[in-house]
């Protein structure tokens, strides 16, 4: 096996997305594997998506990374929006390696979308200077904070109170999708929460990720804020692939 490829696998509430990702490159290295999960997904039903996309890469002994859409502290499991409240205490790492047989190392979602921008993508010539906050715009809205280039692990922007309510129930992309909003009226609300994090530590960059991403320009103008705003390079691929590149890091 190739020894600069790594398994990523990115957790997510309503399939995971599975790639061997050349972590020299940060490319893709076969085309990324998305199993559908039922609503809520629980560790039986993620151990058998899991298990489907090993033997669909004929993966073995390799390394793994993977994100998980909740806190993890020292590789255990703190938090579970949007999956099953099982999950709550799991120890992700050793949940993976027993499952697997493999070395793995375990992120949150966010952080990890984060960190493929960071080094290769939409951040990067962010690395040593300024406050790089990502945001994925998904199911939820997830969040991560670069200082110089440093992460600031587990930060939960979406869940932040902003018009009354959570962040991720007023502004996510699902939001957006299940009230039928245009863009100007999705975008106004995103501004709003935009507003609420520039008040908290005034990012230099503002990178905007999920699948809504790659439809920026259907709604940028509807945003303003005192920094800069870009979209993922890596679009909603950037978990996936951030997964990887932090297990590059961390199994050494």
């Amino acid at each position: 096996m190739n020894s600069n490829l790594i398994l990523g696998i990115d957790i997510g509430g309503s399939s995971i997305k599975v790639a061997p990702i050349n972590v020299s490159t940060a490319e893709i290295a076969e085309p990324v594997l998305s199993v559908k999960l039922p609503e809520l997904p629980g560790p039986d039903e993620v151990r058998t998506a899991i298990f489907t996309a090993m033997e669909h890469f004929h993966w073995a002994g390799g390394k793994i990374g993977c994100t998980f859409p909740g806190v993890i502290q020292f590789n255990k499991i703190h938090t579970t929006a949007n999956v099953d409240s099982r999950w709550k205490g799991v120890n992700l790492q050793a949940y993976l390696e027993e499952l697997s047989g493999c070395p793995c190392a375990a992120i949150n979602d966010a952080d990890a979308a984060g960190v493929a921008e960071m080094m290769f993508g939409a951040g990067k010539d962010y690395q040593q200077k300024g406050v790089v906050l990502l945001l994925t715009l998904g199911t939820g809205i997830g969040s991560a904070v670069f200082v110089n280039g440093n992460l600031l692990n587990n930060t939960e922007f979406g869940h932040m109170e902003v018009n009354g309510m959570e962040a991720e129930k007023f502004a996510s992309a699902w939001i957006k999708t299940k009230e039928e909003l245009s863009y100007q009226e999705w975008a106004g609300r995103l501004q709003l929460c935009l507003d609420a994090y520039e008040r908290l530590i005034y990012p230099d960059l503002f990178i905007l990720g999920g699948g809504i991403s790659k439809d920026i320009a259907d709604f940028e103008e509807y945003l303003h804020v005192a920094g800069k705003i870009v979209p993922a390079h890596f679009f909603n691929q950037a978990g996936v692939i951030g997964a990887a590149l932090y297990a590059a890091e961390q199994l050494v």
